[in-house]
């Protein structure tokens, strides 16, 4: 039981007549008389509310997606013959935060009230949700019953889920170009799929005359983007991809848009594989194809998380050299801040065997830029922090295009992006390599 502001005003009368007998002692005996009736009153009003009167149920997806808001159904039921105005509060976990809790609901006598709150992991991995707990009302409103309900249940928060139903739900309307702008470039459908009439909006190349004249009837041919080719998702898991930007690590960014693009390339009809690495291999997944790759990918990267230690480029080179012999686009997703790093990775992505096409992932920081970016408030002198401080951002940016630069003089495609905007823009890029026959 807790306290209500109607017990702790109830309690000021005493108060007063207890001040008061500092000066007219003949008011001791109402003033015990007082005391001795609200604090009867107060245990009468506890007595009438120990017996439990609301129950619960929730429902909530096994698998959450992170960064996203995750519902979760609540069911009440009272079997108190009184309305009950209802404080409901969940035990999480500190990598779980609630929108809109504690949340509150009026429940009508014997009645049933239903509604839905919403969890914001920001973390990946396996979380228990703990107890839920109810406060409300005692009949007199002199405490509140504060009700715990035990539950444990356990729920997987993956990458963002959310992100693939949406392209999904745009594909199965035939409006990918929402997501990504696809152009339809010379030369860009080149395997061969089907015969079918001729429609006036086609080239006249696309006629097939030995079909034509078998069939007597205007025939051309159909085509497709070259299928079953492969991509590996190269995750740096290291010290750099723990910066946060948006309330998510580089590396659940990198997370995201990987899971986007295996969901794009399997339904393209191409292999897909990972390789994740720190100072030591992390995982490995051998390209593959078909709609449980996706599955298989979500299973083998919802646990991984970045290490405080230092990336070996030079191991991630090596692994891929080794284990990857068919041609492929790798595309890497990682973070460098100074010179060593930039060379290892330059060296990486030009010893990486000629055969393989290279995307390289570059997380631009939004703070420096916007310190960059920004307009000034007022004309600064030499001698205050802010010329200094600016100066320093303008040169850290300068540095990270020219290493872009060096990257793309390396034959590498270099996205370098806001973490916020990689995964259009590497969905993006994809489609126009598959469209300009460039694996």
């Amino acid at each position: 039981m807790v306290p209500a502001q109607r017990l702790v005003l109830l309690a000021v009368l005493p108060l007063l007549l207890a001040m008061a007998t500092a000066v007219d002692m003949s008011l001791v005996g109402p003033m015990l008389l007082v005391d001795g009736a609200m604090v009867a009153v107060a245990i009468i009003d506890a007595l009438l509310a120990r017996r439990p009167l609301i129950s619960v149920e929730r429902t909530f997806p096994v698998v959450m997606s992170v960064g996203r808001s995750n519902p979760v159904q609540l069911r009440l039921r009272s079997i108190g013959r009184r309305p009950v105005h209802v404080i409901l509060q969940m035990d999480l976990p500190d990598d779980i935060g609630a929108d809109d809790l504690p949340w509150s609901k009026l429940l009508p006598a014997r009645g049933k009230a239903e509604g839905t709150v919403h969890l914001r992991p920001t973390r990946r991995g396996a979380f228990e949700l703990g107890d839920t707990v109810l406060r409300y009302l005692s009949p007199l409103g002199l405490w509140y019953r504060q009700q715990r309900i035990p539950s444990r249940d356990t729920v997987r928060v993956y990458p963002d889920l959310k992100a693939v139903r949406a392209y999904e739900l745009l594909a199965r309307q035939n409006r990918e170009a929402l997501m990504a702008r696809m152009a339809r470039l010379r030369g860009g459908e080149n395997e061969f799929e089907r015969l079918r009439d001729y429609q006036r909006d086609d080239a006249y190349r696309a006629l097939d005359w030995k079909a034509t004249a078998r069939r007597q009837k205007l025939t051309a041919r159909s085509y497709q983007k070259e299928r079953d080719q492969s991509v590996m998702a190269v995750l740096d898991c290291g010290r750099l991809m723990t910066a946060e930007s948006v309330g998510l690590s580089q590396l659940d960014h990198a997370l995201n848009a990987t899971l986007m693009l295996t969901h794009v390339a399997v339904r393209s009809g191409d292999q897909v594989g990972l390789l994740a690495f720190d100072d030591q291999l992390r995982r490995y997944l051998p390209p593959t194809a078909g709609p449980q790759s996706s599955q298989r990918m979500i299973r083998a990267t919802y646990d991984l998380f970045p290490t405080l230690v230092q990336s070996d480029h030079f191991l991630a080179f090596e692994q891929l050299s080794n284990r990857l012999r068919k041609r492929a686009l790798v595309v890497i997703f990682t973070q460098v801040v100074d010179q060593l790093g930039a060379e290892r990775l330059l060296r990486m992505v030009k010893g990486l065997p000629r055969r393989h096409l290279v995307i390289c992932v570059l997380f631009r920081d939004p703070e420096i830029d916007a310190l960059v970016e920004a307009p000034l408030s007022k004309p600064l002198h030499a001698e205050e922090p802010e010329v200094y401080l600016r100066a320093a951002a303008a040169e850290t940016v300068l540095w990270r295009e020219k290493l872009a630069r060096d990257l793309a003089a390396g034959g590498a495609f270099v996205l370098h992006t806001p973490p916020a905007q990689c995964t259009p823009r590497l969905i993006n890029q994809y489609l126009e390599i598959k469209a300009r026959n460039l694996l």
